[in-house]
This record gives structure tokens, sequence and C-alpha cells, in this order.
């Protein structure tokens, strides 16, 4: 979700309000994702490189974090949103770490949509850890006898499908270290729109190009 620093820059805005505008336009795409059918969001909320951002930024961004699973929890329950939050949560505060708890907790039995919100999250991170989690479920076992199907067992990511389609805001044409395991096969679409600027018109065009993509997984023929 890029942009939302050059969308408050654009208005002579600060950096905060950005971020801000950028967390309203979660709701309406999540809402969109659910009328579509899609039954996996995942967004990528904060990264392990964001610390290094100025430290009211952070702080900022945190805020926001926690005024979201305040606010939209009952939401969630009400659009059957089961909400999973993916990566190193540990380094977030005790009060932002026991919303995170509560709001996974309170909209478990959804079943609508499965919005995943990435934070403290990284691709690397991610494969480190599953490595790391394998051994320890296998100590009796040598890291030759790990596979691909074992360690994908053990990403944090492991209770939703591979990633179809992986949607960039904000003009850049790279991953930055998102789900670099997971999106091995993905369709990749990136926009020159602000995230606070992408909405349900823009989703739309992004699932429409995804749809008449020729999807090989490396064979030679169209499956």
């Amino acid at each position: 979700m890029d942009g939302n620093r050059r969308w408050a820059k654009n208005r002579f805005l600060p950096a905060a309000l950005g971020h801000a505008a950028g967390a309203k336009q979660v709701r309406e795409i999540v809402k969109a994702c659910a009328e579509l059918g899609v039954p996996y969001l995942s967004l990528f909320a904060f990264s392990t490189e964001n610390w290094k951002r100025p430290e009211e930024e952070v702080s900022s961004l945190m805020g926001l974090f926690i005024s979201y699973l305040q606010k939209e929890v009952d939401s969630m329950n009400d659009h059957g949103v089961c909400l999973k939050v993916v990566g190193d949560t540990r380094r977030f505060a005790p009060v932002l770490q026991d919303l995170i708890a509560k709001a996974v907790r309170e909209t478990a039995s959804n079943s609508r949509i499965t919005l995943t919100i990435c934070a403290n999250y990284g691709g690397r991170w991610d494969m480190v850890q599953a490595v790391k989690a394998w051994q320890q479920a296998h100590p009796e076992q040598s890291l030759q006898s790990l596979t691909e199907e074992g360690l994908s067992a053990f990403l944090s990511t492991d209770n939703a499908p591979e990633v179809d389609l992986l949607i960039r805001t904000g003009g850049e044409s790279r991953v930055s270290n998102f789900m670099l395991w997971q999106a091995a096969y993905a369709e990749m679409f990136f926009t020159d729109d602000l995230w606070p600027d992408f909405s349900k018109k823009q989703l739309l065009q992004a699932v429409e190009w995804f749809t008449g993509r020729d999807r090989r997984f490396g064979s030679s023929a169209s499956l």
C-alpha cells in the first residue's frame, strides 16, 4: 500500500495525515474484495525496514494501527472478516500486542474473507523464521531432509494459499521484500495510483487485468 506520504506531500500535509487517509481506504478495499468473492486479502502495513523511518512517523503508524483495531472489529464481524496478523509482533508495545490478540480472537469464526495484516513483516524474515520453526519441530532431522512443502507449513501465512495477484500502488515496480516465497508465481500489477487514491474502481481494473492473464506456472503451454 505505497504512496501515503507522497499523497500527503502533494497536498502540503504532514505524512501522518497521508497514513490516516491510507488507513481509511483499507475499509473500502476490504469491503470491495468481500463483495467480489475474494477469499483472501493480505495488506503490507508495516515492514521490518519501516523502523528506519523518523520516530515521529513510526509512532503515528503505531497509533493508527491501535485506532484501527479498536474501531474496526465490530465492522469486521458485521462483514464476515476473519483477521490474521503476521510478522514479528513482539517488538510492538504491549497494548498493541494485546489489541492484536483480541481482534484476531474476536473475528476468528468469520469466514467470508480472511484479511491478513502484515506488520513488522518481511519476506526474508518469514523464510528464516520458518526454517527455525521447522528445525525446532524436527530436532532429530537434518536440514538435508527439509522440503519446499515442509517449509511452507511453517511460514507465517500457512493458513492461506499462495498469492495469485500482487498489487503495488504508488508507481514503484518492485515487491520490496513482501511474501517472497508465497508470491513465486503471482501475477504482479503495478499502478501509479497512490494508495489513498486506490479505490474500488482501480481494484476492479486490476482484477480484470488478472483474469486476462495466461497463467502457466512454469509450463510451456496454457493450462
